[in-house]
């Protein structure tokens, strides 16, 4: 989860390896999880999840497999998601004797409002893909054998675009949801002033003129 750092990445693609995007945390023992004064403790400020909230990149969730617990959360935590149909999203925690420990309680009622989202957590309930799509956990459910090709066509549109505009719009976005309505337009206009002097501003700018396609380069 090094890429926010490198200039030449504009869109970030999480996936998971093998049947399973992620199949959760083993709250057994492992790597972030330490024993504290009142039991097992979790140290999250270098997790996925946390990394994920705080990146300026766009990030896109290609989900090849089920997700259950964390690695739910690690998927809602990405900006776009795209499930492979007979996939599932597992809101196990409290069926295991915890809560969603790595961002669900503060994105799902955001989300879902907070009835649909207390019923999900409450219940511990496994939605499957259409039901994701119902709610608007994912954005699109394809094929399973076209969850890579179709996300990469995502991060490729994206990517086309001015990288500067799209991490301050990314900004901006995140911004909105603790700020009010007045504030957060004089936040956009203070985003806009380096905007207007960059390179990236001028070639999109004469890029319309011209009627060609921009050659953004993050400048």
């Amino acid at each position: 989860m090094q890429a926010d750092a490198d200039p030449q990445v504009r869109v970030v693609i999480v996936t998971g390896a093998g049947r399973f995007f992620c199949a959760g945390l083993d709250l057994r023992g492992g790597s972030g999880i330490g024993e504290g004064k009142h039991g097992p403790t979790l140290d999250l400020r270098e997790a996925p999840p946390t990394v994920l909230h705080h990146m300026d990149k766009p990030t896109l969730c290609a989900l090849n497999g089920s997700s259950a617990g964390y690695g739910m959360d690690m998927a809602l935590g990405c900006d776009i998601r795209v499930m492979a149909e007979g996939s599932k999203m597992a809101a196990a925690f409290t069926a295991r004797g915890v809560v969603p420990e790595s961002g669900g309680t503060w994105l799902l009622p955001r989300m879902l409002g907070w009835a649909r989202a207390a019923e999900l957590i409450f219940t511990g309930r496994t939605l499957d893909a259409a039901q994701c799509l119902e709610l608007g956990l994912v954005t699109h459910v394809v094929p399973a054998d076209q969850v890579t090709s179709y996300t990469v066509a995502l991060a490729r549109e994206i990517a086309a675009n001015a990288p500067l505009a799209v991490q301050a719009a990314k900004r901006m976005m995140r911004m909105s949801a603790n700020e009010n309505f007045s504030d957060h337009v004089h936040h956009v206009y203070l985003q806009l002033l380096p905007l207007f002097q960059s390179d990236d501003f001028r070639e999109g700018m004469a890029a319309f003129m011209e009627k060609r396609p921009a050659q953004f380069r993050g400048q």
